[in-house]
């Protein structure tokens, strides 16, 4: 006696929330979300000589590091 092999089938809805490029895009809006924020409502960072710069450049600088990083996680090619 043999078995047939048993397919599954997929859940309709949950195709996209299996697909890297979905989370990548997600990812990335978040994190430019929260320089945003930053912007808006951060303060800024004050040196000893009473020199002040917005904290929302430091934050940039590694939103946009990142950005790249998780796309090209993200948008890779297989």
């Amino acid at each position: 006696m043999t078995t047939a092999p048993v397919h599954l089938p997929a859940r309709a809805g949950s195709a996209w929330l299996e697909r890297t490029q979905f989370w990548g895009s997600v990812s990335i809006v978040i994190m430019w979300l929260a320089v945003l924020f930053v912007g808006v409502w951060g303060s800024d960072i004050v040196g000893n000589d009473g020199t002040r710069v917005p904290s929302v450049i430091v934050v940039a600088l590694f939103a946009s590091i990142a950005t790249v990083a998780v796309a090209r996680r993200a948008f890779a090619r297989d």
